[in-house]
């Protein structure tokens, strides 16, 4: 069975990935996602990219599927950048892990 992709965000940000099969989701950041996922989610998703500016006005959405196998929620950049979350996701993941904070640049 082949992996279904989502993909959630604004237009600008999302709308080149239907050009490679997956299905666009648009939302706004003052809209909640947590429905979306939550549908997403029954329907087998395996994988929903969103970007960062919606994880950031819906938090609560990573957390509660950060421990569940599937669907895997993944940040993005979206077209005005980087907030930085995407990072910050793997290092945090990557010290649970490890048990040590192997990008401390300091």
């Amino acid at each position: 069975m082949q992996t279904k992709i989502a993909v959630i965000g604004d237009r600008g940000s999302v709308l080149g990935f239907k050009a490679v099969g997956f299905d666009v989701f648009e939302a706004d950041t003052e809209e909640p996602i947590a429905p979306r996922v939550s549908e997403l989610a029954k329907n087998e998703y395996g994988i929903v990219f969103v970007t960062e500016e919606l994880i950031a006005a819906n938090p609560d959405v990573v957390e509660k599927y950060k421990d569940d196998m599937l669907p895997a929620i993944i940040p993005i950049p979206s077209r005005r950048g980087s907030l930085g979350i995407g990072m910050e996701n793997i290092h945090k993941n990557v010290e649970r892990a490890v048990g040590a904070d192997i990008f401390n640049n300091g």
